[in-house]
């Protein structure tokens, strides 16, 4: 009889990889949440006995003609269409689904949307019109903006090379090996706990200690190879990724049971969250008298909001001494297992392209890099280009100081070949000529003074984030207290709107340093210091990189420049305007006209530009624009009571003697920010 497991536990006693049974169970009617769901002992048993009867194999998708055959009926009766993303007007739309505009603003309007000919529309009120006449819509990106967007974030042709490498080759790509950073608070572990993990896989150390490290190691746990990077905290690890060069793909985030979450673990935790990689807590020190590992967990949870998987979170946590080796063997076992769920691939031959996690110019040997392969091979001989700099590949050190040939994805490795010492976090690309490096960093260094990414200021966020549905305002906030941070961030609570999101990437005591300039260049943020200053080094970095730094002694004047950049971002609402009432004396038959109505107007004034609805004994019967305006023969733009007028419906002839005209506009109108009720906020707390 067997115990309750964990899915992974399972899938690894069947000899399965954990997403394979995850589709079994599916198949079997068993839903679980993920890899670190806990299986009962009879749903383990049932699974045992039916693997007992058959050869383990992956996981069959469960086949279900009918549904399957019922899905591709339904398919063929939608239709596909295409509209650029210049081009989102109701007239365009309307000409692409072959109806009228005004069937599509009476269909709409029963569904209680008001729209008008001709109108502007967003890719969701478009996709959503085009459902309603059983089509898909596919919002497609003009050639010309998007070499726009490539040109402003430097996208050149090594990079595309890559991602359309990776589109046009999907089956050829394989799984990596993971590369894991480890950070956390100052003193917690992370240096013993690499080192430990280093030791763990080496069977006979050298009487000199542990061999010299270049950077960054490669370890091996039941036959899976995981890349470590031993960088000097937080701040390098977003450095990389503010260059646009992700080289991490799991963090391990160090934090000491005798001690919990200090304040360099919170600005870890945000810098690990920002790059959307996964995380997972080592709970160190767990061998000392004092070590609480459920208390940690608390703070954890309330402080950072990663609630442990054992409470019914989705965070893994694992308890570790790094001193004794505790854990050690169930923290390898988890990185393994969220690598799998994560699916890191990479494509394998070729040309090579990786990430330089360090450089440094060594007297005896030249300029030095050590870089993690992400794709392709890396030899011997090959040429290559960095940043601004370019060289050919001397000779290449493992992680043991060996001297090898190639380097393989995710491995770690010593460059040496390069004419000038390259930026570190820049990406290193294999070209086919030296000519072609030579071409390709003499137009890198043409661009070299200019930012990178045009930035984000408070004075421009409307025009910066014109044509996102939900906007988004990405703070980092530095104060002279705790408590001083709270009542900053409980006041921008308050600042509440539909289209506009305030999101505090990060906040902390103390000056604005290199960090926080590193974290909102990553993060298209802006800083807010709060009587606090800006220490020089990050000065000088936020003027390179463009990064705006606000500071502020009245909390009055830091929560009214957000208020008013907020404003800025709100769309004006479209709201409807009755405008006059008028009745149809006489209708007009004209050849090749149609029919004209003689109205008098009773109330208000008709606009040239507005709307009209139609009622006939009291029951609305259309609704739609004005074609033609007369007085008398004049064309005009408006008609005021008691005055008559001469009016052509668009696309509305069915017009009769004693029919009701109601007229309106649209009109844009300011939206205004709503604040919560301060109770509320209190009652949150």
């Amino acid at each position: 009889m067997a115990h309750k497991l964990r899915v992974y536990e399972l899938a690894h006693k069947l000899g399965l990889e954990s997403k394979e049974l995850i589709e079994e169970l599916e198949s079997w009617g068993i839903t679980v949440k993920n890899h670190m769901s806990v299986l009962d002992e009879e749903t383990v048993n049932l699974i045992l006995e039916a693997f007992e009867e058959e050869p383990v194999k992956a996981a069959p998708k469960p086949s279900k003609p009918k549904k399957k055959k019922e899905e591709e009926e339904e398919e063929e009766e939608i239709a596909e269409i295409e509209i650029p993303s210049t081009e989102l007007r109701l007239d365009v739309l309307a000409s692409k689904l072959g109806v009228s505009q005004n069937q599509i603003i009476k269909d709409m309007f029963v569904k209680g949307i008001a729209l008008r000919p001709g109108q502007e529309l967003t890719k969701s009120q478009a996709e959503e019109i085009a459902l309603n006449y059983n089509t898909l819509l596919e919002v497609t990106e003009p050639k010309e903006e998007v070499e726009k967007v490539k040109t402003e974030e430097e996208i050149d042709e090594l990079e595309l090379y890559f991602r359309r490498l990776y589109e046009e080759h999907t089956d050829e790509l394989v799984e990596r090996p993971p590369v894991v950073t480890v950070m956390g608070h100052v003193d917690h572990g992370k240096t013993t706990l690499l080192d430990r993990i280093r030791q763990t896989n080496v069977a006979e150390r050298e009487a000199g200690g542990i061999t010299q490290s270049i950077g960054a190691y490669q370890v091996e746990y039941k036959g899976k190879k995981i890349t470590f990077i031993d960088t000097p905290g937080h701040e390098a690890f977003t450095a990389m990724r503010a260059r646009g060069a992700q080289a991490t793909d799991i963090v391990v985030l160090v934090v000491a049971a005798d001690d919990g979450v200090m304040p360099q673990t919170v600005e870890a935790y945000d810098h690990a969250r920002n790059a959307n990689v996964p995380i997972i807590v080592a709970i160190n020190k767990i061998d000392k008298p004092n070590a609480n590992v459920e208390y940690t967990k608390q703070q954890l949870a309330s402080q950072l909001g990663l609630v442990p998987e054992d409470w019914g979170g989705d965070t893994i946590m694992v308890p570790i001494s790094a001193k004794t080796g505790v854990g050690i063997e169930d923290l390898l076992e988890m990185i393994l297992i969220v690598a799998e769920m994560s699916q890191i691939k990479c494509y394998p031959k070729g040309r090579a392209r990786g990430v330089i996690i360090e450089s440094r110019l060594d007297r005896a040997r030249g300029p030095v890099a050590t870089v993690i392969v992400k794709d392709g091979i890396l030899k011997r001989g090959d040429y290559i280009v960095a940043g601004n700099t370019m060289g050919r590949v001397k000779s290449l050190l493992n992680d043991k100081m060996e001297n090898v040939e190639e380097a393989h994805p995710s491995d770690p490795v010593e460059v040496l070949g390069f004419e000038e010492v390259p930026d570190v976090h820049s990406t290193l690309y294999v070209v086919d000529s030296l000519n072609e490096a030579r071409k390709i960093v003499e137009k890198r260094k043409e661009k070299v003074k200019k930012p990178l990414k045009r930035r984000i200021k408070l004075e421009e966020f409307l025009k910066l984030m014109e044509g996102e549905e939900k906007k988004k305002l990405n703070l980092i906030i530095k104060a002279e207290s705790f408590g001083t941070v709270e009542a900053i961030k409980k006041a921008l609570l308050k600042l509440r709107a539909k289209e506009v999101e305030i999101d505090v990437i990060h906040s902390g005591i103390g000056n604005v340093n290199a960090s926080d300039v590193m974290l909102a260049e990553a993060s298209n943020a802006v800083i807010i210091g709060f009587r606090v200053k800006v220490d020089g080094a990050a000065r000088k970095e936020a003027e390179r990189e463009g990064i705006q730094i606000r500071t502020y002694d009245v909390i009055f004047d830091l929560i009214e420049d957000i208020k008013l950049a907020m404003e800025g971002l709100l769309e004006p609402e479209t709201v409807e305007e009755f405008t006059g009432r008028g009745e149809v004396k006489k209708v007009f038959t004209i050849s090749k006209v149609g029919k004209i109505t003689g109205v008098v107007l009773q109330e208000g004034y008709a606009d040239k530009s507005g709307f009209v609805r139609v009622y006939r004994r009291s029951k609305e019967i259309f609704k739609g624009a004005i074609e033609s305006l007369k007085h008398y023969k004049e064309d005009v733009e408006r008609v005021e009571a008691p005055q008559e007028c001469g009016i052509k419906l668009a696309g509305f002839d069915d017009i009769q003697e004693g029919d009701e005209l109601e007229f309106y506009i649209y009109k844009k109108v300011k939206k205004e920010l709503t604040f919560e009720e301060e109770e509320e906020e209190g009652d949150k707390e």
